[in-house]
């Protein structure tokens, strides 16, 4: 198939690429800025184009996905740190929308966020359902995969994990560490984004995915310090900590800053369990456990073999110029009394 692919700098996107190259598909990339693809070892390929735009502009994305027979949407503006996420998500999964009704595409699959509907549903979460919503009507059928957290090397929610462990022998949280959560590994994510294309039953379903295992973020800390080989961790849950005081504490601790850990840590306070078989009965397969997931991908951190992170997604802080960001130098020099040769 043709594919167009939005979302490719971006953490699943950019692990999704190759897979579907290695099934044989071609690639149309949309890219705010195609340079940040450039170091990707799947973009030399005469299957992949890349096409610099914004998907804001719905002209410009009817343009790159003419001939394109499906469609992903990978795209979340929390990524950049902005604090009206859940507005610019919705605007440009209107545009999208509306361009993919004027397109050739016949087929959207998108990956969005488990979690009930009701009124204590997070801004995150609820986001999420609405660019499902927004995204639907745009007549094109629309395969919807919704996860809980992804276990993986690089994504935000498992470095805020995996820092908060390996930093702090003891911690106070609040009291959703005792939410239950169905966490799913991130290879199984990809699994099931890129068996889909090949299974048409899955076309215009709402798909829940997640791991096999239920348990609580206080039972994913512990197997967390268990793999990171540490002491045991104390944690004690109060009732007093808002959103807004995790979410500094995250930023104070870990690499992920409170703007973009405060939508995470509201999230937390939401069940996110699979609730019926769908996954396994449309796309049977055997996921990874939390135990072997972490694993996993610890190891990946361990051997620098992370292949993407949530860091490279959007204009944040600490990019260069040309990303709309801001780039920081620190510049350091010492003379010394010897050669070039010696040194």
């Amino acid at each position: 198939m043709k594919i167009f692919l939005t979302g490719a700098t971006g953490y699943i996107g950019g692990r999704l690429a190759p897979l579907l190259l290695e099934r044989g598909h071609e690639l149309v990339c949309l890219a705010r800025d195609p340079r940040k693809l450039h170091d990707r070892g799947w973009v030399p390929s005469d299957r992949v184009t890349i096409v610099g735009g914004d998907l804001a502009d719905t002209p410009g994305v009817v343009q790159a996905a003419q001939g394109c027979d499906v469609a992903y949407y990978l795209v979340h503006s929390m990524e950049s740190g902005s604090h009206d996420f859940a507005e610019r998500d919705r605007a440009l999964a209107s545009s999208f929308s509306r361009a993919m009704r004027e397109s050739e595409v016949e087929h959207i699959v998108y990956l969005g966020g488990l979690g009930e509907l009701g009124p204590d549903l997070s801004e995150h979460l609820r986001s999420r359902r609405e660019v499902e919503r927004v995204l639907e009507s745009s007549g094109v059928p629309v395969t919807t995969f919704r996860a809980a957290m992804i276990l993986g090397s690089g994504s935000a929610s498992f470095e805020i994990l995996r820092y908060l462990v390996e930093r702090l022998p003891a911690m106070v949280t609040p009291k959703w560490v005792n939410t239950r959560c169905q966490p799913i590994s991130v290879v199984d994510v990809l699994g099931y984004l890129v068996d889909c294309l090949e299974l048409t039953e899955t076309t215009g379903a709402d798909v829940e995915i997640g791991g096999p295992a239920v348990l609580t973020y206080r039972e994913l800390m512990d197997e967390m310090q268990r793999q990171l080989g540490l002491s045991k961790r104390f944690i004690v849950p109060l009732p007093v900590l808002t959103p807004r005081l995790s979410s500094l504490w995250i930023g104070l601790v870990t690499p992920v800053s409170p703007a973009i850990a405060r939508p995470l840590a509201e999230g937390l306070r939401n069940e996110v369990v699979v609730t019926n078989d769908d996954a396994q009965r449309l796309m049977p397969r055997h996921t990874l456990p939390p135990r072997e997931a972490i694993r996993r991908a610890l190891e990946r951190v361990a051997h620098n073999e992370v292949a993407t992170r949530w860091s490279a997604a959007g204009p944040i802080p600490g990019d260069p110029d040309w990303a709309g960001g801001t780039s920081f130098v620190d510049q350091r020099a010492i003379t010394i009394d010897a050669t070039a040769h010696d040194v």
